[in-house]
């Protein structure tokens, strides 16, 4: 891991800090939102009352918590020709490119381990895949395609994936079971990860479907790519005109258009990573871009942004300490009525459950995290520090 410093005069935005003049404030306002949501949706006082907004769909469609994953994908690929595009025209240049990218690929995955361990030593029963072993995967795979293919080729491959893994989730058997099919238990991807991973290592909810196996991370690539594409000519065109503007908004409602067209047939499904899954996030994740872009970076609008950008300018970070606040009030025992209970669990029933309304009282315990994580992440924004992975 690496800390950088920004200087006063650099401006704050993307994942590394290469060139100041390269950095966009709209991609970290972007990605700040992002985590933010991120870290909120994962700690409920109560998984049981929560308002739908945030809760994930039960397996067919799409809340707007089961954008931010793929929208966090995205971003990762602007941010790859962002830190990348200079060095990508260097083809000298390219084996300590390619070897940089498979050391940080290969450091978020030893952290997702790392964080799993500390909430649950327990090997036998250690969860493989996960979301940061899968922002590894595609990381990785999506940095290495940039540095070594044009854009034609980046698009040529999104269409083979889309396409490819339509036709593998809807006419490949599945061993064991017969006929391909998208229930939950009984989807190729399920038997893969069983097959890999055994029961004992995936998710735990009953449906033997890791929603971030092996399989599904394939069309995840493809949602990294369709970033790196929206990067790559939001870089050359820079929005120089309400034209250029237009364009990304036309390719947002294209993308719309065919996945709802297409969920008739394959179903927008984010455990699947289903290809109209890949569309349908897509479709708003340039939208988001685009505008913020356009109101941040050229018409500087960037007033009381700075809590947002402050998560953004640091998100693994941000992340990791989540993994670590939730955990020790988890793990931290008190004496409740002669019974040992965390002090998370203490905090619910006394303070929260007894006076709000039982989603209100879910959500109150995921803000305050939310603040606890905050406070170190702006502390890191004050001093202009980057943990860079």
């Amino acid at each position: 891991m690496e800390t950088i410093a920004l200087k006063d005069h650099q401006s704050i935005s993307g994942t590394s800090v290469v060139e100041a003049k390269q950095r966009l404030l709209s991609l970290d306002f972007f990605r700040g939102i992002t985590v933010a949501a991120m870290l909120l949706v994962n700690n409920p006082g109560n998984w049981d009352s929560m308002y739908p907004i945030l809760k994930h769909s039960e397996w067919n469609g799409c809340t707007p918590t089961d954008l931010i994953f793929s929208f966090f994908l995205f971003i990762i690929g602007v941010s790859i020709v962002y830190s990348m595009e200079d060095k990508k025209k260097d083809i000298k240049m390219h084996p300590a490119l390619l070897f940089s990218i498979f050391r940080r690929s290969c450091l978020l995955i030893g952290i997702g381990i790392f964080l799993y361990l500390l909430s649950n030593f327990e090997l036998a029963h250690m969860r493989i895949p996960g979301v940061l072993p899968r922002i590894a995967l595609v990381f990785g795979i999506s940095a290495a395609i940039y540095v070594k293919t044009t854009a034609r080729m980046q698009l040529f491959i999104i269409f083979i994936i889309l396409i490819g893994y339509y036709f593998v989730l809807n006419y490949v058997p599945v061993p064991g079971f017969g006929p391909a099919n998208l229930e939950p238990s009984t989807t190729l991807g399920a038997w893969l990860d069983r097959a890999v991973f055994t029961e004992n290592h995936l998710w735990q909810d009953g449906k033997n479907l890791d929603p971030e196996g092996l399989l599904s991370t394939i069309p995840a690539v493809a949602t990294a790519l369709i970033g790196i594409l929206a990067g790559t000519y939001l870089k050359k065109s820079q929005l120089a005109s309400t034209k250029e503007l237009g364009k990304f908004i036309v390719c947002s409602l294209i993308l719309f258009l065919i996945a709802i067209i297409w969920n008739t047939s394959f179903p927008i499904n984010k455990s699947l990573w289903t290809s109209t899954y890949v569309l349908y996030t897509a479709s708003f994740a340039i939208f988001f871009l685009i505008i913020s872009y356009w109101m941040i970076d050229i018409k500087g609008r960037n007033k009381l942004i700075s809590p947002i950008v402050a998560f953004g300018r640091n998100p693994i970070t941000a992340y990791v300490i989540a993994g670590i606040v939730p955990t020790a009030l988890y793990k931290i025992e008190i004496i409740d009525t002669g019974t040992k209970v965390s002090l998370w669990n203490y905090a619910n029933l006394h303070f929260f459950m007894p006076y709000f309304s039982p989603k209100l009282a879910s959500l109150i315990p995921a803000l305050l995290i939310l603040l606890l994580i905050f406070a170190p992440i702006w502390w890191l924004y004050t001093k202009k520090i980057i943990i860079k992975i």
